[in-house]
């Protein structure tokens, strides 16, 4: 599929340009390739085919390919080589430079010191390329073929996760306090409920609150039913043995349910008002994970937001996401009870 960004947007709208060199601070001071564990490559998410052009045609030519295919970038081949690269950032660059800029050719103003990346490469790695070389675009290889172009634009649309909250470190706190609430219909000894801060009386800043349970084949078939979710990578071995996973995984939205378990611990009546969620790695079937979230800002009238986190059994982060919710008085009839729970670290 062509690429579809006009080249009209990039004017219009330069802070968002993906041309060649990238925006100042667009990559976060620490790119982090290893933290995309989710199996995702270049090709996946790159932009294809790639239109392809000689240096000898003239500026005008391009300019009208550009328009009339809605693309925003042309690679510039010679004798089958790659020889360069003209975006729109180069088209305006020259405009302000050349004084008949329609009949020059390409290879006056092109850019010629282009960044490959082969196709198969995980997505983390483009970043990492995208970071060290400060630009916004690769050309994408396949062996001898150029097979795509793959930008920030394209990462930031498809994997927003690696441009998330890199600097969490889960540290369990040394002392938990339990709670039981009459508001949640029942409770199971096989789910671990903790929290920290919270009070009978409010939500607050720095209230927290976790969520641990193990996801079992019997969760996984019923959430299928429940849901209508029947993807055969969640339901059947040999066919999820063929799949990029090599097994069966956890539904994504089943792991971000434990979210929602652990919201239903918060003192009063919690309403999401809208949630924004990264999946970073596949959840295992049997797997024990955590859901933790946090209170983070209150913007008044009952409103508050969360980061929402779940955590797998070594430590990393499987999920990651933040939450607004409205916290209402819960009816009369429910009571909270609290009892002091030995810390992890004691167990």
């Amino acid at each position: 599929m062509a690429e579809v960004r006009h080249p009209v947007n990039d004017l219009i709208d330069s802070e968002r340009s993906v041309s060649t060199p990238c925006r100042v601070g667009f990559f976060p001071s620490r790119v982090d390739a290893a933290h995309m564990a989710f199996p995702i490559r270049v090709t996946d998410v790159m932009s294809s085919p790639v239109r392809t052009i000689r240096p000898d045609a003239t500026a005008a030519e391009a300019a009208t390919t550009c328009h009339e295919e809605g693309i925003g970038s042309l690679v510039v081949v010679e004798n089958g080589e790659l020889a360069g690269l003209v975006t729109n950032e180069d088209f305006v660059r020259f405009l302000g430079e050349a004084t008949t800029p329609k009949d020059r050719p390409l290879h006056e103003f092109m850019t010629t010191e282009v960044v490959t990346i082969t196709a198969d490469a995980p997505i983390g790695d483009a970043v990492e390329r995208m970071f060290e070389n400060d630009i916004a675009r690769l050309v994408v290889e396949d062996g001898d073929e150029l097979v795509g172009l793959v930008s920030t634009d394209d990462v930031v649309r498809y994997v927003p996760q690696i441009f998330q909250r890199h600097e969490f470190d889960y540290s369990p706190p040394a002392q938990f306090r339990y709670r039981v609430r009459r508001d949640t219909a029942y409770e199971s000894p096989e789910w671990e409920v903790e929290s920290v801060g919270l009070s009978d009386e409010r939500v607050s800043v720095g209230d927290r609150v976790e969520f641990t349970k193990t996801i079992t084949e019997a969760d996984v078939r019923a959430f299928a039913t429940a849901s209508g979710d029947t993807n055969r990578l969640h339901l059947d071995e040999s066919y999820a043995r063929d799949t990029r996973f090599g097994r069966r995984i956890v539904h994504g939205t089943l792991v971000s349910g434990l979210i929602s378990a652990a919201l239903a611990r918060l003192p009063g009546v919690t309403i999401y008002v809208s949630a924004d969620l990264s999946f970073l790695s596949p959840v295992d079937i049997g797997d024990r994970v955590t859901a933790v979230c946090e209170v983070i800002e209150e913007y008044g009238r009952n409103k508050f937001q969360l980061t929402t986190d779940v955590i797998g059994a070594d430590g990393d982060r499987v999920l990651e996401g933040q939450a607004a919710v409205l916290v209402d008085e819960p009816p009369e009839t429910a009571t909270v009870e609290f009892e002091s729970i030995p810390s992890r670290s004691d167990s």
